[in-house]
C-alpha cells in the first residue's frame, strides 16, 4: 500500500524543529535521521500522532511559504492554547484567523473543532456572525466565537 509523507524543507534546523513538534504532540517521536555531508542530519523522520513527516535540511534556497500549512484540529480552548503557544514560542509569528508561523517559517492553522460547527450552523446569520468574528482574530477563542454566533459579541 502506498502512503504519502509531507517533506518540510529547512535551511539546517530540521532536527531542532522536529524535536519541538514532537514535544508538543502526544504519541509523537523523532523516528530517524540520515547523515549529511557536514555531520548534521540531512533528513529527519518524525511522527506526529499517526502521521509521518520528513524534514530535509536543504539549505536556504527554498524557504517555507503559506502555500503549505499544517492544520491542527483542537477539541477545546486548552488545546488551542497549548499548540498555539508551543508553536509560536521562540521566534514564531501570529497571523490571522488561527494561522501562525513557527520559528522556522512553517505555517500552521490551529483550529478548534467548534469553529467548523459554528460555520456550519443551519442558521446562516449565526454562521456569518461566527465567520466575521473569526476574521478579526489571530488566535481563535472558542468563547468569543460562540458569543459572536449568539449575537453577544
Amino acid at each position: 500500500m502506498s502512503s504519502t509523507v509531507p517533506c518540510l524543507w529547512f535551511d539546517d534546523q530540521g532536527l531542532t524543529a522536529a524535536e519541538r513538534y514532537v514535544s508538543l504532540f502526544p504519541g509523537s517521536a523523532v523516528t530517524g535521521t540520515t547523515p549529511g555531508p557536514h555531520g548534521a542530519p540531512l533528513t529527519v523522520s518524525f511522527r506526529l500522532g499517526d502521521r509521518e513527516y520528513l524534514c530535509l535540511n536543504g539549505g536556504p534556497r527554498f524557504p517555507p511559504t503559506e502555500a503549505f500549512s499544517i492544520q491542527v484540529l483542537c477539541a477545546d480552548q486548552a488545546e488551542v492554547d497549548h499548540y498555539w503557544d508551543g508553536l509560536v514560542a521562540g521566534g514564531g509569528s501570529e497571523s490571522a484567523c488561527g494561522w501562525l508561523k513557527d520559528p522556522w517559517g512553517v505555517s500552521w492553522q490551529v483550529v478548534p473543532t467548534r469553529l467548523g460547527e459554528l460555520l456550519g450552523d443551519p442558521d446562516p446569520a449565526r454562521a456569518q456572525r461566527a465567520l466575521q468574528a473569526m476574521l478579526g482574530m489571530r488566535r481563535l477563542v472558542v468563547a468569543d466565537l460562540e458569543a459572536a454566533a449568539d449575537g453577544r459579541g
